[in-house]
């Protein structure tokens, strides 16, 4: 019989911050052009670049390894809310410091993604497609709801995903989830004068609410006193059924998975592989108590957006600068272009882990 696990109000969960850290480690990884490096030295046709094209966005319709790393990182922010509030409550905070603590967050938040498409534009942009700028937006959602039970939670997370599918087919009946001439477009028009290339639209922020939301609700089932094992099995029943609708709705031609505007049939289907996600790191680190070979991801975790923020904006730059030496090195060992790619990246990977590894050291440790 498997005994309750419930963590205390100021306890970490090490399954959590191995999961944030394994996803924040696999974002580093790709702006280090790890997986870039990879592509390059396994090209088309060979047997290899069908596992390393899962590292990349799918170009439209459909779902790859990596079109599931932002609904993990926005779901493991909604886990670790009701930890986050129990461990500020259990220090004496009022709801209202609290509040202010939540608002500055996530303003700071919008403020970080809007500055990297700064970054990343070389000038001064106005645009609201990163990760943090709808994290910004979903923190703000989810914490209005921490306390209103889990069937309200539920409730407004379906509600937000409903609202997503009438206003993507209200806008353009015809084809509502074409690019170009779809509803996020037309509110990216509104809001920023532009169309990302990508396909990327602001409005995501609404339906990935829900990955924000149903994490919180885990995290307050994870700190109930139910046993492991109903803990555990909820999680797996919740995930097969996001699964189920996820896909169903896509093969059945009723609403394609589309993670760039992030469709219902994308959130429902991701949202079921965060659940099972998160039902085996609980299982196997908190349950099992297996805590061999976790350290690497858990002190990534410890320092997730400030490596994030980091890696966004230097990583390109370590790989070239790392590269400046490592091919220095190893091309007098007869080593190809595209093996020195990978070396370099793997170099700019495993600096700016030793970066993590330095900070965890000194025990310096960013929040916001």
């Amino acid at each position: 019989m498997t005994t309750s696990i419930s963590p205390s109000p100021t306890q970490r969960l090490v399954s959590l911050d191995v999961y944030r850290g394994l996803t924040m480690f696999l974002l580093v990884a790709e702006a280090a052009w790890v997986y870039e490096a990879f592509l390059e030295l396994f090209p088309e046709g060979n047997s290899l670049q069908s596992f390393f094209i899962q590292f990349t966005h799918h170009e439209w319709n459909g779902l790859r390894f990596w079109d599931l790393i932002q609904p993990f990182f926005m779901f493991i922010v909604g886990v670790a809310m009701p930890f986050s509030l129990n461990k500020r409550m259990a220090l004496a905070e009022n709801h209202s410091h609290i509040t202010l603590h939540i608002l500055k967050r996530s303003l700071i938040l919008f403020l970080f993604g809007t500055g990297l498409h700064c970054v990343y534009a070389g000038k001064m942009v106005f645009e609201l497609w990163n990760v943090l700028t709808q994290l910004s937006f979903t923190i703000l959602v989810t914490y209005f709801l921490l306390d209103k039970g889990w069937k309200v939670q539920l409730g407004v997370s379906l509600g937000l995903l409903a609202l997503t599918e009438i206003l993507y087919r209200s806008y353009n009946p015809e084809v509502p989830f074409e690019h170009g001439s779809n509803f996020g477009n037309y509110t990216d028009m509104l809001l920023m004068g532009k169309i990302n290339k990508g396909g990327w639209v602001a409005i995501n922020c609404i339906p990935t609410a829900a990955h924000t939301i149903w994490g919180a609700i885990c995290g307050n089932f994870l700190l109930s006193n139910k046993s492991a094992n109903s803990k555990i099995k909820i999680f797996i029943i919740a995930g097969f059924i996001g699964l189920i609708i996820g896909y169903g709705l896509d093969w059945t031609g009723i609403t394609p998975i589309i993670k760039r505007i992030s469709t219902t049939a994308f959130v429902f289907a991701s949202g079921g592989w965060a659940l099972l996600a998160l039902a085996f790191f609980y299982w196997w680190i908190d349950v099992k108590n297996r805590r061999k070979g976790i350290f690497p991801f858990l002190i990534v975790g410890m320092n997730s957006i400030f490596i994030y923020l980091f890696a966004e904006m230097l990583g390109r730059w370590m790989n070239k600068t790392v590269g400046i030496f490592t091919t220095g090195v190893f091309s007098w060992m007869g080593v190809g272009e595209h093996g020195l790619g990978l070396i370099a990246a793997l170099g700019a990977l495993a600096a700016m882990w030793g970066l993590c590894y330095f900070l965890y050291r000194k025990g310096i440790f960013f929040r916001i």
